[in-house]
C-alpha cells in the first residue's frame, strides 16, 4: 500500500476551506424543485410531440402502452436512478465522473460527444421553430394560401384540398384548381370533372398543400440533394443566432440561473398542451382521431417491431446515456432524496407522451374531417407533423394566428429546455476537466462554445441542410446510445460493485433501496439494452428523407458519426493500459479500481465516505480529501506514463 504523508492538524482548517470553496465555484441549484424541473424539461423534449403519437397509432394503439410502460420498468427506470444516484454522489460531469473507474472514462466521452453532436442540430429545429413563431404574427397564416410568390402552379390552400364532393363510387366531382400562377392572364379558376378516383390520384401525385409548399419551397428552399447544398438561408441564420443567444443568456451563469429559468420553461408546455387539448376536443371530428389513438389493438402486441418500437422510444425519450442526467444531477446536494426523484421524472415523462398523443390526435382527427379523409391518411411523425400537418390544421382554426403562436411557442420553449441539458453536459464535462484553467471562466468557455456550436450548424441551414440534419439524427443518436449504456451499467454494476454503490446511496439518503435494484441492474437492464441494441442494429436502414435515397458516401458519413462516440470507449481504455507501468493484469486490475479523488464533492460529506471505508484518522482523512496520491497524476504531460501500484 502507499505511504500516504500527514499534514500537520493546523494546515487542515485552511485546506478544508478551500476545498470548500472550490466545490462551491461549480454552482449547485438554487431551491429543491429546479432540479426535478431541469430534468422534466430535459426529458420532455420534441420527440414526446412528433414521434411518441405516431408510434403509438402505429403500435397498437392503447395496446402500445404494455410495452411501454413495461421497458419503462425494465431500463428506463434503473437506468435513470443509476446515472442520478452517482452524479449525485460525487458531483462530477459526465467526464470527471469515470474516476470511479478509470478504464471506462471512454464512456463519459462519448456521452459528451453524443450531446455535443444532437446539440448542433437541436438548435437548428429551434431555429426552424422561431421562424414559424415569427411568421405566425400575421393577420392571415402565410401557409394557409397559395398566393405567395414562392407558392407553384401544382399549390392547393386549404380550402381546395381535397374539396371535391364525393356522391358515390364511380361518381363525378368537381375540383377547382388554381391555373398558372406565372403573373399572366392566366390566373383564372378551371373546372374539371373527372372520376373520383382519378381526382384522388391528381391530388396525390401532383399537387402539394400550402402548407408543405411553405416548408419546402420558403423555409428550406429544398434543393435537389446533399449533392447540392445550395446557399444559406439568412433569415434561418439569424433564428439560429438568436436560439444560440438564448442558450448562453441561460446558461452563462451557472445553473442556478438555469433552475429560475426552468420554474417557467418546464411548466409552460403543459399550460399551452390542456389550453390546446380543451380547443381540440370541441373541434369535428376530434373523437374520432382520439379512437384511432387509444383503442387497442391487441393483435399488434404479436409482431416484434412493437416491442422495439417501445422499447427505442423509452430509452431516447427518457435521456439515458447522453449524460445529461449525470450533469444534472451533481448540481444537486448531496443528501438530496435522490431515490424520490428518481421514481418520478421518468413517470413525469412517459405521462406527457400520453398526453401529448391527445392533443396532436384530437387536431388530426379535425385535419381528417375538413379533408374528407381518414386518420390513418393524415397521420404523420417528425418535422412533416410538426412543419407541415400540425401548421395546416392550425390554419383551419378560427383566430388561427393565436393558436400558431401558442403551438410554436410552446415548441421553442421545448426544445430549448432540451438543449439546455445537453449543452450543459458538453461544458462541465470541459470545465470540470480542466477546473483550475476554465472554472473562473465560465462565461468565455460558455460564448465559445456556443458560437462553435453555432458555426458547426449552419451547414445544416443552407438549402440542402436538412439532408445534413437528417443523416446526423439518423446516425448519431441511435445505436451508439445503447452501447454507452451497457458499459456504463457494467462497469458500476460488476467491477465497482453493487454492493459499494449501495452503500454510496445510503450515505446520501440514508438508508438502502430495495435489493430488487441489484438484479434489475446486473441483469435485467443489460439483457435489456442488448436486446433493444440488436434492433436498433437489424431495423436501422441506409438514411432516407422522404422519397430521396442518399448516396454511397453520405451513408458512409453517417455511419461515420454514429462510431465516432464509440471509438473513446476502447481508445481510451487502451491508452490508460498502455500508459501505466507494470504487468499488464495489474494494470487493468488497478484501473479498475476509483482513483483516491473519488467520492463527495464537499469535505464534510467526504469525510463521512472515507469514515465508512474504515479511515478515521482526522489527519488522513484530511490528507487524502485534500491531496491526490503520489501513483496518480492525471495532470502529467501525454507522453508521460503512468506509474501506479495496486493497493
Amino acid at each position: 500500500m502507499d505511504t500516504i504523508s500527514i499534514r500537520s492538524s493546523s494546515s487542515s482548517s485552511n485546506s478544508m476551506e478551500k476545498a470548500k470553496a472550490a466545490n462551491d465555484d461549480r454552482g449547485a441549484w438554487g431551491g429543491k424543485m429546479d432540479f426535478i424541473l431541469t430534468c422534466i424539461g430535459y426529458a420532455v423534449g420534441l420527440g414526446n410531440i412528433w414521434r411518441f403519437p405516431y408510434l403509438c397509432y402505429k403500435s397498437g394503439g392503447g395496446a402500445f402502452f404494455i410495452p411501454y410502460f413495461l421497458f419503462l420498468m425494465l431500463c428506463g427506470l434503473p437506468l435513470f436512478f443509476m446515472e442520478v444516484s452517482y452524479g449525485q454522489f460525487s458531483s462530477l460531469s459526465p467526464l470527471a465522473i469515470w474516476r470511479i473507474c478509470p478504464l471506462f472514462k471512454g464512456v463519459g466521452i462519448g456521452m459528451v460527444m453524443v450531446s455535443s453532436i444532437v446539440c448542433i442540430y437541436y438548435n437548428v429545429i429551434i431555429a426552424w421553430t422561431i421562424y414559424y413563431l415569427f411568421m405566425s404574427f400575421r393577420a392571415t397564416l402565410p401557409w394557409s394560401h397559395c398566393n405567395n410568390a414562392w407558392n407553384s402552379d401544382t399549390c392547393i390552400d386549404t380550402n381546395e384540398r381535397l374539396a371535391a364532393e364525393l356522391a358515390g363510387g364511380n361518381a363525378s366531382v368537381t375540383l377547382s384548381v388554381m391555373a398558372n400562377k406565372s403573373g399572366t392572364v392566366q390566373d383564372a379558376m378551371y373546372n374539371m370533372t373527372v372520376n373520383a378516383t382519378s381526382v384522388v390520384a391528381a391530388v396525390s401525385n401532383k399537387s402539394m398543400s400550402a402548407s408543405e409548399e411553405f416548408w419546402e419551397r420558403h423555409v428550406l428552399q429544398l434543393s435537389s440533394g446533399i449533392d447540392d447544398m445550395g446557399s444559406l438561408r439568412w433569415q434561418l441564420v439569424i433564428t439560429l443566432a438568436v436560439s444560440w443567444l438564448c442558450v448562453f443568456l441561460c446558461l452563462f451563469k451557472g445553473v442556478k440561473v438555469l433552475g429560475k429559468v426552468m420554474h417557467f420553461a418546464a411548466p409552460f408546455p403543459y399550460l399551452v398542451l390542456l389550453v390546446l387539448l380543451i380547443r381540440g376536443v370541441t373541434l369535428p371530428g376530434a373523437i374520432d382521431g382520439i379512437s384511432f389513438y387509444i383503442i387497442p389493438r391487441w393483435e399488434k402486441l404479436l409482431e416484434f417491431q412493437v416491442w422495439g418500437d417501445a422499447a427505442l422510444q423509452i430509452f431516447y425519450s427518457v435521456g439515458m446515456a447522453w449524460g445529461g442526467i449525470i450533469t444534472m444531477a451533481s448540481y444537486n446536494r448531496f443528501n438530496n432524496n435522490v431515490y424520490r426523484d428518481a421514481m418520478i421524472v421518468p413517470l413525469i415523462n412517459c405521462g406527457t407522451s400520453i398526453f401529448a398523443g391527445f392533443v396532436i390526435f384530437s387536431i388530426l382527427g379535425f385535419m381528417a374531417h375538413e379533408a374528407g379523409s381518414t386518420v390513418d391518411k393524415i397521420v404523420t411523425q417528425g418535422p412533416g407533423l410538426t412543419f407541415v400537418a400540425y401548421p395546416e390544421a392550425v390554419s383551419k382554426l378560427p383566430i388561427s394566428p393565436l393558436w400558431a403562436v401558442l403551438f410554436f411557442l410552446m415548441l421553442f420553449v421545448i426544445g430549448l429546455d432540451s438543449q439546455f441539458g445537453m449543452f450543459e453536459t458538453m461544458l462541465s464535462g470541459l470545465i470540470d476537466e480542466f477546473p483550475n484553467l476554465l472554472r473562473n471562466k465560465k462565461t468565455i468557455v460558455t460564448a465559445v462554445a456556443c458560437f462553435v456550436e453555432f458555426l458547426l450548424g449552419l451547414p445544416c441551414i443552407c438549402q440542402g441542410g436538412i439532408y445534413v440534419l437528417q443523416i446526423m439524427d439518423w446516425y448519431c443518436a441511435s445505436f451508439s446510445l445503447m452501447l454507452i449504456s451497457f458499459f456504463e451499467c457494467f462497469a458500476i454494476s460488476w467491477i465497482y460493485g453493487l454492493d459499494r454503490f449501495f452503500k454510496d446511496i445510503a450515505l446520501m439518503i440514508g438508508y438502502e433501496p430495495h435489493s430488487i435494484w441489484k438484479f434489475m441492474w446486473r441483469f435485467v437492464t443489460p439483457v435489456t439494452i442488448v436486446f433493444i441494441w440488436m434492433f436498433s442494429v437489424i431495423t436501422l436502414g441506409p438514411v432516407t428523407y422522404g422519397d430521396y435515397h442518399y448516396p454511397s458516401w453520405a451513408i458512409v458519413m453517417g455511419w461515420s458519426i454514429g462510431f465516432i462516440s464509440i471509438i473513446p470507449i476502447p481508445a481510451y481504455a487502451i491508452y490508460k493500459i498502455a500508459n501505466t507501468d507494470g504487468p499488464l493484469f495489474q494494470r487493468i486490475k488497478f484501473l479498475l479500481k476509483p482513483t483516491p479523488e473519488w467520492g463527495p464533492g464537499q469535505p464534510e460529506d467526504r469525510k463521512r465516505y472515507l469514515a465508512c471505508r474504515g479511515i478515521v484518522d482526522p489527519e488522513t482523512i484530511e490528507t487524502l480529501t485534500e491531496k491526490p496520491s503520489p501513483i496518480y497524476k492525471p495532470s502529467l504531460p501525454e507522453n508521460e506514463s503512468l506509474t501506479r501500484s495496486v493497493v
